[in-house]
């Protein structure tokens, strides 16, 4: 039995038949050879694995008797320098998180007075953002500040863009928000976003910020340090302004409610009134009867009267 070893190269010839397996060839400048990843190993493979993908595998050394070839039967690989990416991560994220880098978490003003977005351009992340806030809220005040997301000139960019907003007076904490979004891609690819002095800048920033960056199984250093994270540039646009049309029916269902409010409240004051106007009688027929009264008791009086005089004449 072979023992298992790690190698590094670069991949080509990849091929992917209908039966599942991956075959493809390591090489590096010096050398190459053949190499196999079974389908049963091949699912929990997250590399892309491309031609020209610089990869780390492991795997066994097997004999392939009908060539009297060697190749390797992989059955892990990833991404050549992810773990010395991940272990710099790791390090660096215990270290801000020690610092209280990561403890942001101001309320976002909702809807925004304005929205102020550094991400790319021509990204996939600025066509996202704002097609979900035209379908959901059109009136939102979008200002883009174009930046690299992507590179070692990345970070710096996106640290002097923030700088700058944070010093215009114009823009208010309370009313106003901070988008820095871009789409996915790999570890590498985000690296910017793991910068220590973006990091920072975000934590000291006086305007609120929400970090959207890559799929929602990535995250970054910015995620840990703005004030709110949203998993995909789309559920940032979702979560930052309200969808007009929830609205709507918001609005219709308590029209709805008030007129049948108004209706109940009119339908018991018209019975009430017809009530008092049952009991209501006219001052005239109130004169008439005090008058009937008056007349009555004028009468009485004179009968007593008439009385009291004959009974006091001398007999």
């Amino acid at each position: 039995m072979w023992a298992k070893v790690w190698v590094e190269g670069e991949l080509s010839n990849v091929s992917r038949p209908a039966s599942g397996h991956v075959y493809f060839t390591l090489k590096d400048d010096r050398a190459q050879i053949r190499c196999a990843l079974f389908r049963q190993r091949a699912r929990f493979v997250s590399a892309p694995m491309r031609d020209g993908d610089q990869v780390k595998l492991r795997g066994r050394v097997s004999l392939f008797e009908p060539r009297g070839d060697y190749q390797l039967i992989a059955d892990a690989v990833q991404a050549a320098g992810l773990g010395e990416l991940l272990a710099a991560f790791e390090r660096l994220k215990a270290q801000l998180e020690g610092e209280g880098v990561f403890a942001n978490a101001r309320p976002l003003p909702f809807p925004p007075r304005k929205l102020l977005i550094l991400s790319s351009a021509t990204g996939a992340a600025i066509r996202d953002v704002l097609a979900v806030l035209e379908a959901r809220w059109p009136l939102a005040d979008v200002t883009l500040i174009p930046v690299p997301v992507q590179g070692a000139e990345a970070a710096p960019a996106m640290i002097s863009a923030l700088g700058l907003l944070n010093r215009q007076a114009k823009l208010d904490p309370e009313r106003d928000v901070v988008l820095i979004t871009r789409g996915g891609g790999s570890l590498e690819d985000l690296w910017a976003f793991n910068n220590e002095h973006l990091a920072r800048a975000i934590f000291h920033s006086r305007l609120p910020v929400m970090s959207a960056v890559g799929h929602e199984v990535d995250v970054t250093l910015a995620d840990f340090a703005a004030d709110m994270r949203a998993p995909t540039p789309s559920a940032a646009a979702e979560r930052l302004v309200p969808d007009q049309n929830t609205l709507k029916r918001q609005l219709e269902h308590q029209h709805s409610r008030l007129q049948r409010a108004m209706q109940a409240r009119l339908e018991r004051d018209s019975q009430r009134l017809d009530t008092l106007r049952a009991k209501l009688r006219h001052p005239g027929e109130q004169l008439n009867r005090q008058r009937q009264h008056l007349t009555a008791l004028n009468q009485r009086l004179n009968r007593a009267m008439q009385l009291t005089l004959t009974q006091q004449k001398p007999r």
